[in-house]
């Protein structure tokens, strides 16, 4: 399999590079900084991505790479702090800029003729964001591009096919950057068009197939969007060698628990162990308001429970989990980064100490939209590839205040008809969520001829690229008044329904 590796050192765009060069349809492979050469040789890449970062090349605590990379008769291309790599390591020099180049800024093509900008206008918008820069070019380089602040902007050695850029080719604010990072994967190191979703799917086939052997797989299916995925293909590769346990907490969804029996049971065939373990969820939560120890008290529960179903399942090997590249990339430091650890993820970094068995993750190459594409590559309904992200504690943490069986079942009958009616206006999917919260708050009011006192909903739409950052949904006038409408109509416990309009920041996504 053809593919470019990127060495990590701390940018936070990173990952985007590494989407970029998927998108040309080529498998990219992030590693730390110093991997060692002679590691990354083995690899067989047909090209090397140095990344942008934070540091300075002459910083006490500078990622610094391998010096053999640069003698391996791969091409090359330095992006931002990978640029300046180029320059410390062949002879150039790198400086403290006078002035200092953040946002957008425009690329004068020096050279037309060269490969990065093939097919380019002559003057290109880019995004910059650097202190350093190049004052003295490395031998047998030449300058393809300037900028406003830049001389060496974009520089070039064809013999070597090693090729630097002081700008971020990556970001949308690059409008033409994904050309330049496609004209450096295909015309550049010569790689096909031949990662596709089709053939991941007979590659990691046999890659289960070859590491389980004839030992068997349990997966902790929620019903999301990763464990499904990953229960689908690895279903795919070793069939009954797989067993799923769905433990049922009482907090999810309506329907939720019978639209992952359905699929997965008697669709897919799947060996699905059912764990109703709703009377346990809520006698553990009985009394409990704050929203940092619903998460806790879940957390032990369901992990007390499943270790129990491990056992009832039978002896296996491995057990399998959904953690995808993010994961993997963020939780990886990086020494002397600033940028270095970003967060650490639940799924990364092993299992409790009792629990024996050999971690299988087959998403671990994969970004969320190209997990959902390989859901649609095995055949997974919509409401599953497509599926909204739901917080781990289910509707604990949408269910303000103590937990019970009545205000979830309250919250469960406004919160499906909030789904049901955003899919039938077409925006559920055009959207990153769309949920209603139980407020702990009774108001006055009267339906019918009664005076009723009762809970209030509130209504929270937001639209967001990755959960970070979220805005508010402009939902139509109409569609807002017909979920309330039905809402107060139809779900016995409320009689008022508030929209909240906040964005993150300030607030958060979830109320808790």
């Amino acid at each position: 399999m053809e593919q470019i590796v990127i060495l990590d050192f701390g940018s936070q765009y990173t990952q985007v590079i590494a989407r970029r060069v998927r998108e040309c349809n080529v498998y990219s492979t992030l590693v730390r900084f110093d991997t060692p050469a002679s590691e990354i040789a083995a690899m067989n890449p047909k090209g090397l991505i140095l990344s942008g970062g934070p540091s300075s090349v002459y910083a006490k605590e500078a990622p610094l790479p391998d010096k053999a990379i640069f003698k391996l008769g791969i091409p090359v291309l330095g992006i931002c702090y990978g640029v300046q790599l180029l320059a410390h390591y062949l002879g150039g020099k790198v400086e403290r800029g006078d002035k200092r180049e953040y946002g957008k800024g425009t690329l004068a093509v020096a050279d037309p003729q060269c490969a990065l900008f093939k097919g380019l206008s002559r003057e290109l918008q880019v995004w910059n964001s650097h202190g350093d820069k190049l004052t003295r070019l490395p031998k047998d380089f030449v300058v393809v591009g300037t900028t406003e602040n830049s001389d060496y902007a974009a520089i070039e050695d064809s013999r070597r096919r090693f090729f630097g850029i002081q700008f971020h080719p990556e970001v949308v604010h690059t409008p033409r950057g994904r050309e330049i990072i496609a004209n450096f994967v295909h015309g550049v190191c010569g790689c096909g068009r031949d990662w596709t979703m089709r053939n991941y799917v007979e590659q990691a086939t046999e890659e289960i197939r070859a590491r389980v052997g004839k030992d068997r797989v349990i997966l902790g299916l929620s019903g999301g969007v990763d464990s499904s995925v990953a229960a689908a293909l690895i279903h795919r590769a070793i069939g009954d060698q797989l067993t799923c346990i769905f433990v049922n907490n009482g907090l999810l969804r309506a329907r939720e628990a019978d639209v992952v029996r359905e699929v997965f049971g008697r669709n897919f065939k799947i060996r699905l162990q059912y764990e109703d373990a709703t009377p346990l969820f809520l006698r553990k939560l009985k009394g409990v308001s704050d929203p940092e120890r619903k998460r806790k008290v879940i957390g032990k529960a369901f992990v007390d429970v499943f270790q129990a179903a491990t056992k009832r399942a039978g002896k296996a090997r491995f057990l399998a989990q959904g953690t995808l590249y993010p994961d993997v990339i963020e939780s990886v430091p990086i020494a002397g980064n600033p940028a270095a650890l970003i967060k650490s993820h639940h799924n990364v970094g092993g299992l409790p100490k009792n629990m024996k068995f050999e971690l299988l993750e087959p998403l671990r190459a994969l970004f969320k939209d190209e997990v959902r594409q390989l859901g649609v590559e095995l055949g997974l309904p919509k409401e599953i590839v497509q599926r909204q992200p739901f917080p781990g504690p289910g509707l604990a943490v949408r269910c303000l205040g103590p937990v019970s069986g009545p205000k979830l079942e309250i919250l469960r009958k406004a919160d499906a008809i909030v789904v049901e009616e955003m899919k039938g206006a077409d925006l559920y999917y055009k959207t990153w969520q769309a949920f209603a919260v139980l407020l702990p708050v009774r108001s006055v009011g009267v339906q019918g001829d009664e005076r009723t006192y009762e809970y209030t909903a509130a209504l929270r739409v937001v639209d967001s690229q990755d959960g970070m950052t979220a805005d508010w949904v402009h939902v139509p006038y109409a569609l807002l008044e017909k979920i309330s409408t039905r809402i107060t109509n139809e779900v016995r416990g409320i009689n008022r329904v508030v929209l909240d309009i906040t964005s993150k920041p300030p607030g958060t996504i979830e109320w808790e």
